[in-house]
């Protein structure tokens, strides 16, 4: 089976513009860790209008004396290890300890944030990635990206696969 030329140039195109998004994608999930930042996805409102739910945060360890009262933090909320990013509105540098608000609230977090607790600071988000980033890591959506990466391949190596193999036709001597 022969693919036309024009129906492979198309071909060639789309499979090449889905493996740069797959690609760009993957730099934008796990990649940034090279880079020395921890990737997050905003569950809840309490940030908005700064970061809203399913943006995909990008939060760079910083060291708990360099944090400013205005600056977002990312901490350590509870023993389960559940993490959040609140904005400081007060520091107590004896207690060692941080007063934190959720820009969308009106009063600030109950309990204070122990230094120990900071994970770092916001550098960037980027809208809407976290849902992708979060379905990722569920077993329905691991299948689902190992799937769509075989399909990729496929595509890719598909023409290839496609092509007629033209055998040179041998010369008879007389």
């Amino acid at each position: 089976m022969q693919m036309s030329p024009g129906f492979k140039k198309a071909w060639n195109i789309v499979s090449g513009i889905l493996v740069t998004v797959v690609v760009i994608v993957a730099l934008l999930l796990a990649g940034a860790r090279l880079v020395g930042l921890q990737v997050y996805h905003v569950l809840s409102a309490s940030m908005e209008p700064t970061y809203s739910p399913g943006d995909l945060l990008y939060v760079k360890e910083t060291d708990p004396v360099d944090v400013q009262v205005g600056d977002p933090i990312t901490f350590v909320l509870n023993d389960d290890l559940v993490v959040a990013t609140h904005r400081v509105v007060e520091i107590d540098r004896e207690n060692q300890t941080f007063r934190t608000q959720g820009d969308a609230r009106s009063t600030p977090d109950a309990a204070p944030v122990h230094f120990k607790n900071l994970v770092g600071v916001p550098v960037f988000s980027i809208p809407l990635l976290g849902y992708l980033s979060n379905f990722i890591q569920t077993s329905p959506g691991m299948y689902i990206t190992v799937a769509v990466m075989l399909l990729l391949t496929l595509m890719v190596f598909l023409p290839d696969l496609l092509k007629k193999k033209t055998v040179p036709e041998s010369k008879e001597e007389t």
